[in-house]
């Protein structure tokens, strides 16, 4: 694989400690992939709004990722970020902000993510207007979609199109719909987006039942991972921790434990990029050892955890993996 200015630079100086897990790490992804695995990145935190689609996009255009599992906040982020991007306002002292510059951000219509305010009415209702477009849409056909097919359906019938401004190459969105990459999104109802799909159904316009489930989802993931794994274990690449981790990661003990199926192969490869720290009942912070005991991987799986902030970690792993 040939090697571009920043995966020399890591490969020189990244030599010990956290440096040198995230070269190890990123050789094992690569090393996942030569022998015929398929990965799974799985996003948290605000990953989006850090514009992590830079340097994903680019993973998924080039087929190093097969299928994503993020938060609701991410899922929508990565939209917001696309249509508004000049509308947001970034704030670099905002450990210093009073609570009442706070409320005076909340008043201008800015929702705060640590350094950077999003933007309410060129973000959340320039999106809202497109979804309720395709959930009138299925409501009328009697159809049921995951969140993440609804997302879809907006980029691919080009409704926001005309608000570009970013270019759409940084959209990891945009990458995943072009390859309609299976997207898994659990506690949805946990976004903005959801909050506007659970008002519209208080206000009886929809049934809640139009949006396919969290139990569906794991049903859909099951079905996919069987299907994926004829010779090793899905890779799993975890960005952060929380539902967006502990939720797929779930599947193979459910399958082998649960369903009582055998056959079924453990995650072929792990690797948390996590600053939460290794502490009693912290999931997050847990050491990946612990999945052994659950079913989750093997004694023999490559893992790795990075201790970092994956705002910075992440972009440099998928510069290595992609040569640049």
């Amino acid at each position: 694989m040939s090697q571009g200015i920043i995966s020399a630079f890591i490969e020189k100086h990244f030599r010990h400690f956290n440096a040198a897990a995230l070269v190890d790490a990123a050789k094992g992804y690569q090393h996942h992939l030569d022998i015929g695995g398929k990965m799974m990145v799985t996003l948290a935190g605000a990953m989006s709004t850090a514009e992590l689609g830079k340097s994903l996009a680019e993973m998924i255009r080039q087929g190093k990722v097969d299928i994503i599992t993020c938060t609701g906040a991410n899922l929508e982020e990565d939209i917001f970020n696309l249509v508004a991007h000049t509308h947001y306002k970034r704030i670099p002292n905002y450990r210093d902000l009073t609570p009442e510059q706070e409320q005076e951000l909340l008043d201008h219509h800015y929702n705060r993510v640590t350094d950077t305010c999003i933007p309410e009415m060129e973000a959340m209702r320039r999106m809202e207007q497109q979804l309720i477009d395709v959930w009138n849409e299925a409501k009328k056909n009697g159809k049921r979609y995951f969140p993440h097919e609804f997302v879809y359906q907006i980029i691919r019938n080009k409704s926001l199109e005309k608000y570009y401004e970013i270019d759409p190459a940084n959209s990891w969105l945009i990458a995943a719909c072009e390859r309609n990459l299976p997207i898994i999104v659990p506690g949805w109802e946990d976004s903005t987006t959801g909050n506007m799909f659970a008002g519209h159904c208080l206000e009886q316009e929809y049934e809640p039942t139009m949006v396919r489930n969290g139990i569906e989802y794991m049903m859909f993931l099951a079905d996919w991972y069987l299907k994926n794994t004829e010779k090793i274990g899905v890779g799993f690449f975890q960005i952060g921790g929380g539902i967006a981790g502990d939720f797929p990661i779930c599947v193979v003990p459910m399958i082998y434990q649960d369903m009582r199926r055998t056959d079924v192969k453990c995650w072929g490869y792990f690797c948390q990029i996590s600053d939460s720290t290794t502490s009693y009942g912290s999931y997050s912070g847990a050491v990946p050892n612990e999945k052994i005991t659950w079913g989750k991987l093997e004694v023999d799986t490559p893992k790795f955890i990075i201790e970092s902030d994956a705002t910075i970690v992440a972009p440099l792993i998928f510069a290595h993996i992609l040569g640049w």
